[in-house]
């Protein structure tokens, strides 16, 4: 049977728990660089973890990961960026994945809304005899909104032919950021994956979760510690392995 090794959303993280895990963010990032008189600022982010999370799998086997992302955004609300990240798939030789995120970010009826596409790609990865290819693109919509120290936000992804060429892929996620003392930030993360062909994928659609912390420290950096899980078996998980167990995940970031 063909192989459909692990891989990998998201969203340029959202909030600073999901620095683990791209996606399209659901409002402007927070440190930016303007470019002139042009209305256009620049964002870079660079972030150390100790496992890549792409909802809830590892994309590493369980290792660290080295990230970097950048956005360039307009006044208007549209913007374009990319992420950068190690990656690790068993049985194939892909070590890089590099995504392409480009969108539009406005307000209505009080929610803050973000809607764009993410073109995922892993630059050096050659495809063997019985294997699928890895790229694949997603339509995205998130949404968020403020209620006094708590956010609540939710997003839906579409792509219409999903990694491992597995045909429609449908993503829903929710959660909620709580602003603590001290400059504390609790997250946490609800959501469901749902893939058309399954064998082709590696596993059943799925659930996973996330709890945790995350707080800034002095020189601009930001720490964020958290539980990841899945309701995936092992058995259940890309032919018995480990990348869809529960874990800790710690990491370090600094927005330029």
């Amino acid at each position: 049977m063909p192989s459909s090794p692990c891989r990998r959303y998201a969203l340029m993280p959202a909030a600073t728990l999901a620095l683990a895990a791209p996606m399209l963010a659901a409002s402007p990032a927070t440190a930016q660089v303007p470019i002139g008189d042009t209305g256009l600022t620049i964002t870079a982010t660079p972030t150390l973890t100790t496992d890549y999370l792409f909802r809830g799998i590892s994309q590493t086997r369980s290792r660290p990961a080295i990230q970097g992302t950048v956005e360039l955004s307009h006044t208007s609300g549209f913007y374009v960026g990319a992420f950068a990240t190690n990656v690790a798939f068993q049985g194939t030789d892909a070590r890089q994945e590099v995504d392409a995120v480009a969108g539009y970010r406005f307000q209505a009826l009080g929610i803050d809304w973000d809607v764009g596409g993410i073109l995922y790609t892993y630059p050096g990865y050659n495809q063997q005899p019985g294997q699928y290819r890895l790229e694949f693109f997603e339509a995205a919509l998130r949404a968020s909104r403020e209620f006094g120290p708590v956010k609540v936000l939710g997003a839906f992804h579409w792509s219409p032919n999903f990694s491992a060429q597995s045909g429609n892929g449908f993503y829903l996620e929710g959660g909620v950021d709580v602003s603590l003392p001290l400059e504390f930030t609790a997250s946490a993360r609800l959501a469901y994956q749902w893939i058309d062909r399954n064998p082709r994928w590696g596993t059943p659609d799925y659930l996973w979760y996330s709890i945790g912390v995350s707080r800034p420290i002095p020189g601009g950096f930001t720490l964020a510690l958290g539980w990841y899980d899945t309701n995936l078996s092992r058995s259940d998980c890309f032919g018995g392995q480990k990348v869809c167990d529960g874990r800790v995940v710690f990491s370090v970031s600094r927005q330029f």
